[in-house]
């Protein structure tokens, strides 16, 4: 069943990617030329915008790891963020959240402490990805209004679907009714038993939430200054296309973070692996309309490649040292065993 589900995945993300080339199939050889000839100075930028997403992000799993185990450290933050890159990438998105939690484990927070700091931390990203959304297209009304308008309506759509989830995010947390609720439907959906196990998994799994999060709840000041740090961390990412045209000033900064948060926001809302295909056409094409296709189809590929490829890379080599340096120590103990 496992593997069904990764091939399909795999599959659909596949079929997504092949929308795109063939949208776009008269235009690649610009796209790539534009590409080409960003220069080195740039492309630096964008890789410290990159860097800087991840420090912010280990800043606040540091902050939340703290309140369970003091003696965590930023440095073991920061490689957690990197890792949970690789293996968001590595698996299709379906690793990261148990990679994070073993990683957190090993670390001296508890596993089930680490499942509900995990998930709040989810879903605390989740909402912001929504407040950034709104508040941006907000200050950028008259551009937005003025590219965007025959799109309201799919626009508002995504906005709704965006908001639906959130809460039912927060609710799943905070709302120990709607856990009730939510096993008793699973119960009656199950009437044929086929899913058992699957209900007695979630029936652990909310048990360990309820367990685990009532520690952030109960501190507000960490829920806000996390929202507030997710929003300085979207920034890093979502300016990367302003900074991608830099030179030609092509694209106020405004302009940038206001239409790059709208697509992502929009591309969570459809279930593809990982964000891969829905994120890049939804961006090109929103992009294509203040900059031409050629322009946001190298927009797009670069943001990829800053967001997607380069941090599967930093984090491949941190867990590869990192696995150097256990056999290392295992060789060490083992040899001082077979001394004494």
């Amino acid at each position: 069943m496992k593997k069904r589900r990764t091939w399909a995945k795999v599959i659909f993300a596949f079929i997504l990617i092949g929308i795109i080339i063939y949208t776009f199939r008269g235009s690649w050889k610009s796209i790539l030329q534009q590409v080409a000839d960003t220069a080195l100075p740039i492309l630096a930028l964008i890789a410290g915008a990159t860097v800087i997403y991840h420090l912010i992000e280990a800043w606040i799993t540091y902050s939340l790891a703290k309140l369970y185990c003091p003696a965590f450290r930023y440095r073991n933050a920061v490689c957690n963020a990197f890792c949970c890159s690789f293996y968001r990438l590595a698996t299709l998105g379906s690793g990261s959240g148990v990679a994070a939690v073993v990683y957190l484990g090993r670390h001296g927070v508890g596993y089930a402490e680490a499942t509900g700091m995990y998930t709040i931390q989810y879903i605390i990203h989740r909402v912001s990805v929504a407040v950034f959304s709104g508040v941006t297209f907000l200050l950028n009304w008259q551009i937005m209004s003025e590219h965007y308008k025959n799109y309201a309506v799919y626009l508002i759509l995504a906005y709704i679907l965006t908001a639906v989830i959130c809460v039912l995010c927060i609710l799943l947390v905070i709302f120990p009714k709607f856990h009730s609720a939510v096993l008793k439907l699973a119960r009656l959906l199950n009437f044929r038993h086929k899913y058992d196990g699957w209900i007695r998994r979630l029936e652990d799994s909310i048990v360990v939430l309820e367990q685990s999060s009532g520690i952030l709840l109960g501190n507000a000041g960490k829920i806000v200054t996390s929202i507030l740090k997710n929003m300085v961390k979207l920034c890093a990412w979502y300016c990367i296309p302003f900074l991608i045209l830099l030179n030609g000033g092509q694209l106020s900064f405004l302009s940038s973070v206001s239409v790059t948060s709208l697509s992502v926001m929009t591309a969570t809302v459809i279930p593809t692996p990982a964000g891969i295909g829905s994120t890049e056409l939804i961006m090109t094409g929103l992009f294509s309309i203040m900059l031409g296709v050629d322009k946001a189809g190298a927009v797009t590929l670069l943001y990829r490649i800053a967001t997607f490829i380069l941090p599967f890379l930093i984090g491949g080599g941190m867990i590869l040292v990192n696995r150097v340096r256990r056999h290392i120590t295992d060789r060490k103990q083992s040899a001082a065993r077979n001394a004494g």
